[in-house]
């Protein structure tokens, strides 16, 4: 999965997407328009299964589920950030999105380079320069979340 690095710190929902697209609720359709006031190019460049990389406080500003439903319509697998705001992070889980908390990461790990996240081992690999960095390992709970694809599924299952 190749990395798209934003090093910078509190990037909120509105960058992420939008409030002038809150009118959509498919994935899809979000997609177009994810993260298009921080990187105009960025739905051209991301591929399936691609991750972001960020700073402290990923995902402040509003409540906005569209902001996950925006990244992991895009094809985005995963955000990996020094911290996030509380509640972006719990919206991930509750849709199944993978939020990981590695503090630093944004400054080691370089745009466009080649990783590996092995979440039951909480390690992050770039493969460009051999290094590892690692992370706590989810919340039983969050892991189970998102072994299911959210909080719905996992509601729905029990």
């Amino acid at each position: 999965m190749r990395a798209h690095v934003y090093k910078r710190n509190h990037i909120n929902t509105d960058e992420i997407i939008p409030a002038r697209y809150l009118n959509m609720d498919k994935e899809a359709e979000l997609a177009k328009f994810a993260m298009e006031d921080l990187d105009k190019e960025f739905v051209s460049k991301v591929e399936a299964g691609d991750v972001i990389i960020a700073g402290e406080n990923f995902g402040c500003g509003s409540s906005r589920e569209h902001a996950v439903w925006a990244l992991r319509g895009a094809g985005v697998k995963a955000v990996i950030a020094d911290s996030f705001a509380r509640i972006f992070y719990r919206n991930c889980i509750n849709n199944g999105f993978l939020a990981i908390e590695c503090q630093g990461v944004s400054e080691c790990i370089e745009n466009g380079s080649e990783i590996e996240i092995n979440v039951k081992d909480g390690k992050i690999k770039d493969l460009s320069n051999g290094k590892e960095y690692t992370f706590s390992a989810l919340p039983d709970f969050a892991q189970e979340m998102l072994d299911v694809g959210g909080l719905l599924n996992l509601i729905t299952k029990k």
